[in-house]
Protein backbone atom coordinates (compact mmCIF):
# COMPACT_ATOMS: atom_id res chain seq x y z
CA UNK A 1 0.00 0.00 0.00
CA UNK A 2 1.37 3.73 -0.66
CA UNK A 3 2.01 6.45 1.58
CA UNK A 4 -0.93 8.06 0.22
CA UNK A 5 -3.30 5.31 0.67
CA UNK A 6 -2.07 4.28 3.89
CA UNK A 7 -2.50 7.66 5.44
CA UNK A 8 -6.12 7.69 4.03
CA UNK A 9 -7.38 4.63 5.52
CA UNK A 10 -5.66 5.30 9.35
CA UNK A 11 -7.05 8.47 9.46
CA UNK A 12 -10.70 7.17 8.75
CA UNK A 13 -10.37 4.03 10.79
CA UNK A 14 -9.72 6.39 13.78
CA UNK A 15 -12.67 8.68 12.33
CA UNK A 16 -10.72 11.62 11.99
CA UNK A 17 -11.73 14.60 9.11
CA UNK A 18 -8.83 15.64 7.12
CA UNK A 19 -9.10 18.63 9.39
CA UNK A 20 -8.85 17.19 12.45
CA UNK A 21 -5.83 14.66 11.64
CA UNK A 22 -4.21 18.36 10.59
CA UNK A 23 -4.98 19.47 14.07
CA UNK A 24 -3.60 16.37 15.44
CA UNK A 25 -0.10 16.55 13.78
CA UNK A 26 0.12 20.39 13.29
CA UNK A 27 -0.24 20.77 10.09
CA UNK A 28 -3.09 22.41 7.78
CA UNK A 29 -5.81 20.53 6.29
CA UNK A 30 -4.13 21.03 2.62
CA UNK A 31 -0.95 19.34 3.60
CA UNK A 32 -3.09 16.25 4.63
CA UNK A 33 -4.98 16.47 1.56
CA UNK A 34 -1.70 16.61 -0.49
CA UNK A 35 -0.90 13.67 1.25
CA UNK A 36 -3.24 11.31 0.69
CA UNK A 37 -3.11 12.60 -3.07
CA UNK A 38 0.23 11.27 -3.19
CA UNK A 39 1.38 15.22 -3.98
CA UNK A 40 3.93 14.80 -1.11
CA UNK A 41 4.93 12.93 1.86
CA UNK A 42 4.82 14.00 5.85
CA UNK A 43 8.41 14.92 6.57
CA UNK A 44 10.20 13.34 9.48
CA UNK A 45 8.87 14.70 12.92
CA UNK A 46 5.31 14.54 11.34
CA UNK A 47 5.99 11.24 10.17
CA UNK A 48 7.14 10.81 14.06
CA UNK A 49 4.13 12.20 15.42
CA UNK A 50 1.26 10.48 12.40
CA UNK A 51 3.65 6.79 13.97
CA UNK A 52 2.30 8.19 17.65
CA UNK A 53 -0.83 8.97 16.91
CA UNK A 54 -1.89 5.83 15.19
CA UNK A 55 -0.10 3.63 17.00
CA UNK A 56 2.00 2.07 13.99
CA UNK A 57 5.32 2.18 12.43
CA UNK A 58 6.90 4.90 10.04
CA UNK A 59 7.46 1.62 8.08
CA UNK A 60 3.65 0.89 7.73
CA UNK A 61 2.72 4.81 7.27
CA UNK A 62 5.15 5.12 4.03
CA UNK A 63 3.80 1.92 2.77
CA UNK A 64 6.01 -0.97 4.28
CA UNK A 65 8.57 -0.67 1.94
CA UNK A 66 11.13 -3.23 3.93
CA UNK A 67 10.57 -6.34 6.34
CA UNK A 68 11.71 -5.04 10.24
CA UNK A 69 12.83 -7.24 12.66
CA UNK A 70 13.65 -7.28 16.26
CA UNK A 71 17.34 -5.86 16.32
CA UNK A 72 17.59 -7.68 20.22
CA UNK A 73 16.15 -10.85 19.33
CA UNK A 74 15.27 -11.32 15.40
CA UNK A 75 11.77 -11.43 15.79
CA UNK A 76 9.96 -10.16 12.39
CA UNK A 77 8.08 -6.89 13.79
CA UNK A 78 4.38 -5.57 12.93
CA UNK A 79 2.74 -2.64 14.06
CA UNK A 80 1.04 -4.85 17.13
CA UNK A 81 4.33 -6.25 19.00
CA UNK A 82 6.60 -2.90 18.69
CA UNK A 83 8.04 -1.34 21.82
CA UNK A 84 7.33 1.71 22.36
CA UNK A 85 9.41 4.81 23.77
CA UNK A 86 8.03 6.44 27.25
CA UNK A 87 6.47 9.17 25.11
CA UNK A 88 4.32 6.43 23.69
CA UNK A 89 6.36 6.80 20.34
CA UNK A 90 6.49 3.55 18.86
CA UNK A 91 10.70 1.98 18.46
CA UNK A 92 10.52 0.29 15.07
CA UNK A 93 13.69 -1.04 15.95
CA UNK A 94 12.79 -3.15 18.95
CA UNK A 95 9.73 -5.65 19.93
CA UNK A 96 8.27 -5.01 23.15
CA UNK A 97 9.25 -7.80 24.41
CA UNK A 98 13.21 -6.84 24.48
CA UNK A 99 12.57 -3.20 25.16
CA UNK A 100 10.17 -1.67 27.60
CA UNK A 101 9.76 2.07 28.14
CA UNK A 102 12.52 3.10 27.47
CA UNK A 103 14.51 0.14 28.77
CA UNK A 104 16.15 -2.86 27.29
CA UNK A 105 15.04 -6.08 29.15
CA UNK A 106 18.04 -8.01 28.38
CA UNK A 107 21.70 -7.49 28.86
CA UNK A 108 23.11 -10.45 28.38
CA UNK A 109 22.67 -12.66 25.06
CA UNK A 110 23.01 -15.77 26.84
CA UNK A 111 19.67 -15.18 28.50
CA UNK A 112 17.64 -14.10 26.04
CA UNK A 113 19.03 -17.16 23.89
CA UNK A 114 18.38 -19.69 26.87
CA UNK A 115 14.51 -17.62 26.50
CA UNK A 116 14.06 -17.68 22.77
CA UNK A 117 15.13 -21.82 22.91
CA UNK A 118 12.50 -22.50 25.29
CA UNK A 119 9.75 -20.15 23.16
CA UNK A 120 11.27 -22.13 19.31
CA UNK A 121 12.43 -25.59 20.28
CA UNK A 122 10.31 -28.24 19.23
CA UNK A 123 9.99 -31.77 17.13
CA UNK A 124 10.84 -30.00 13.65
CA UNK A 125 13.63 -27.68 14.90
CA UNK A 126 15.52 -29.41 17.60
CA UNK A 127 16.81 -27.31 21.06
CA UNK A 128 20.17 -27.79 19.92
CA UNK A 129 19.78 -26.66 16.43
CA UNK A 130 17.96 -23.19 17.58
CA UNK A 131 20.87 -22.45 20.31
CA UNK A 132 23.41 -22.93 17.20
CA UNK A 133 21.06 -20.47 15.01
CA UNK A 134 20.70 -17.79 17.76
CA UNK A 135 23.81 -17.87 18.70
CA UNK A 136 25.58 -17.36 15.16
CA UNK A 137 22.36 -14.85 14.54
CA UNK A 138 21.80 -12.54 16.73
CA UNK A 139 25.12 -11.53 17.69
CA UNK A 140 25.17 -9.57 13.92
CA UNK A 141 22.07 -7.41 15.30
CA UNK A 142 22.19 -4.23 16.65
CA UNK A 143 22.04 -4.27 20.10
CA UNK A 144 24.15 -6.87 20.28
CA UNK A 145 26.83 -5.68 18.02
CA UNK A 146 26.62 -2.19 19.97
CA UNK A 147 25.08 -2.15 23.49
CA UNK A 148 23.02 0.70 24.05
Amino acid sequence: MEPKDMIAALRQKHGFSQQNLADQVFVTRQAVSRWESGETIPGPDTLKLLSRLFNVSINTLLGSPQNLICQCCGMPLEDGILSHEPDGTPNQDYCQWCYTDGAFIYTDLNTLIDVCVGHMAGPAWPEEQVRAYLQATLPTLKYWKHPE
